[in-house]
């Protein structure tokens, strides 16, 4: 043997004691067994020893020790077993039409098929289910699924866009399990409640929680909602709020998210409900007439900002200033004027317009009611008899030296690039239409963004482009378009400059 070799041999003796030392030093520092170090001492490689252990028998607490606890929880689950029954998760399909506006101006046209998810609630023992406009809206088939799995198609009674709600019937033999509508007007903040309804598509959820706050408003045709903190999530949509009777005192309608990425938007405590009240009265007009019917005074209102009192005069805090009268309607019929201020309307006073437009929409057809106006430094009282709302507002009457424009050439203003949600977003409660673009040169450039949502043009509540294209294609000639966006978790009302 060279020395060569014989060092080789050397330095690897060398290398293997100094690895097996190294081992070793781990091995036992770690507590293991050092027959590790030789692979055929180890057995067969079953090292696992079964654990000694005592698992507790008895609880911490006797139910005797928290008998008050044991009884509400009883209590949660016999609401939840007596309310549930009643409500439906809706699936609703359809095709839907995307028209947008090329860079050459041109009108383009595209189809595709969509899908939504949504919640509901039996109202009627014939099977009549109260859920949100916007979860059947431009829908051309809707399928419920019962507490028990049956599925059944369902047809459209009537709705009211402007509120948000519909009303629609299952079409199969009863009866069915309604629950019962509850006076809202009893509901106190701080009040608890549960939500039921189908967040996601996963069926059947129950969340806890209380009424927050009452008269939030995030619409002008939504000025008194109730908030909650009762987890609600898109897809509980048209579920029903509940109090501990089990009684409807709300049907569930958005939530407030500050996150700008709709994939993944969710709940952050806030959630808001029709109150049952509204809900009663849009349900039987819609069942005794096929339809919604509002009070009407025919008069455009803007609330007493700085601008409003300089052109008016009047330096009161509360009020709502008339803009314009529509032609043969009661508030011309009374003798009100433009640049009036209306003080009180019947027995209440008027602080703003939002609270104006409640007080008319709820008055009764045909009611006699006296208002109090102040006009160039007076008071002027008269009387106004309530007329029934137009199905759309109609367009005040343009003077003789007017050029009726073209819907062509108004859409070419404005020309706000939009398209229809995905079902993704639908499902995620999101509603009316989104931006898409917005070119530099239109006429809404200053006002709207990309990203902003248009959930209703002039009062109108819009829920796909080819209804906004439809009313901004008839313009009341004369008067500004009003854009009702929301962005960034807020509501805003914009005014579009008429086109020239």
């Amino acid at each position: 043997m060279n020395a060569g070799f014989r060092r080789l041999l050397a330095l690897g003796a060398v290398f293997a004691i100094a690895f097996l030392a190294v081992s070793a030093l781990r091995i036992w520092r770690s507590g293991g067994d050092f027959r590790a170090l030789v692979p055929w001492l180890g057995g067969s490689g079953e090292n696992f020893h079964p654990e000694t252990f005592t698992l507790p028998e008895k609880a911490p607490l006797k139910l005797d020790d928290v008998e008050l606890l044991g009884r509400l929880n009883d209590e949660y689950a016999r609401l939840t077993q007596a309310v549930v029954p009643s409500v439906v998760s809706i699936d609703t399909a359809s095709v839907k039409t995307e028209r947008l506006l090329d860079m050459w101006g041109r009108l383009r046209v595209n189809r595709y098929p969509t899908r939504g998810q949504g919640s509901g609630v039996i109202v009627s023992s014939e099977g009549h289910i109260v859920t949100n406009h916007h979860v059947i809206a431009g829908q051309q088939k809707i399928q419920v699924t019962l507490h028990g799995g049956k599925t059944y198609p369902a047809t459209l009674v009537g709705e009211d866009d402007l509120l948000d709600i519909a009303v629609i019937k299952i079409q199969g033999e009863g009866p069915f399990t309604p629950l019962k509508l509850g006076d809202s007007s009893e509901v106190k903040v701080g009040q608890m409640v549960f939500a039921i309804g189908n967040p996601f598509g996963l069926g059947e959820t129950v969340t806890q929680g209380i009424i927050s706050a009452k008269e939030r408003s995030i619409s002008d045709s939504q000025p008194d909602l109730f908030q909650t903190d009762a987890a609600i999530n898109p897809g509980n949509s048209g579920g029903p709020l509940v109090n501990l009777r089990g009684e409807i005192i709300g049907i569930n309608v958005a939530i407030y998210s500050q996150d700008q990425d709709r994939e993944s938007r969710s709940f952050l405590g806030i959630g808001f409900s029709i109150p049952a009240n509204d809900v009663k009265e849009a349900l039987l007009q819609i069942l005794e007439r096929g339809r919604r019917v509002r009070g009407f005074l025919g008069v455009g209102l803007r609330d007493l900002d700085p601008a409003a009192s300089a052109a008016t005069g009047y330096t009161g805090g509360e009020g709502a200033m008339i803009l314009n009268v529509v032609t043969d309607s009661p508030a011309q019929a009374a003798g009100i004027q433009a640049n009036d201020v209306i003080l009180r309307f019947g027995s209440q006073p008027v602080r703003n317009t939002t609270q104006l437009k409640t007080l008319i929409q709820r008055t009764r057809i045909g009611d006699k009611i006296p208002v109090r106006l102040w006009r160039a430094g007076a008071t002027v009282d008269v009387e106004v008899t309530i007329a029934e709302a137009p199905v759309k507002p109609p367009a005040q009457s343009p003077g003789p030296d007017v050029v009726p424009e073209s819907p062509e050439k108004h859409l070419e203003m404005i020309n706000v690039h939009v398209r229809d949600l995905t079902a993704q977003e639908a499902i995620r409660g999101y509603q009316g239409i989104v931006v898409t673009r917005v070119p530099a040169e239109s006429t809404a450039a200053r006002f709207v963004q990309p990203g902003d949502l248009i959930i209703g043009v002039n009062n109108v509540r819009v829920a796909q482009a080819r209804e906004l294209l439809e009313q901004l294609s008839s313009p009341a000639s004369g008067q500004n378009t009003v854009l009702h966006v929301r962005r960034g978790g807020n509501t805003l009302r914009i005014e579009l400059p008429e086109p020239r």
